[in-house]
C-alpha cells in the first residue's frame, strides 16, 4: 500500500526479480482509492543509496502493468496519476 494510502501494488509472480528466464512476468495491479477518471499512471523508481533512476508508464492509469527494473534492490516508487501521487518501495530480486 501507498504511504498516503492512495494506491495499492497487488504483485503477481512473487517475488520480483531482474532476472527470469521462465515462469511470470512482474506483474503488478494498481489499484487506485479514487474512481476517478485517471490519466497515465507515471512511476518515478530510485534504487535505494545508488541513484539509479528509472521512469515506467501504466497508459491509462492504474490498472495491470509490467513492472521489471534493471537491477536487484529495494526501489522507492513515487506514483503519480490524476492529479494524485503516492509513495512506496518494492524489493526486487
Amino acid at each position: 500500500m501507498g504511504d498516503r494510502g492512495d494506491i495499492v501494488a497487488a504483485i503477481f509472480g512473487y517475488p520480483l526479480t531482474v532476472v527470469r528466464p521462465q515462469g511470470p512476468t512482474n506483474k503488478v495491479l494498481w489499484v487506485s482509492k479514487s474512481s476517478e477518471p485517471a490519466g497515465d499512471l507515471v512511476i518515478e523508481a530510485e534504487l535505494d543509496g545508488s541513484g539509479t533512476s528509472e521512469t515506467r508508464r501504466v497508459p491509462g492509469g492504474p490498472g495491470p502493468s509490467i513492472i521489471d527494473l534493471p537491477q536487484p534492490g529495494c526501489w522507492h516508487l513515487t506514483l503519480t496519476w490524476s492529479g494524485r501521487t503516492d509513495t512506496l518501495d518494492l524489493v526486487y530480486q
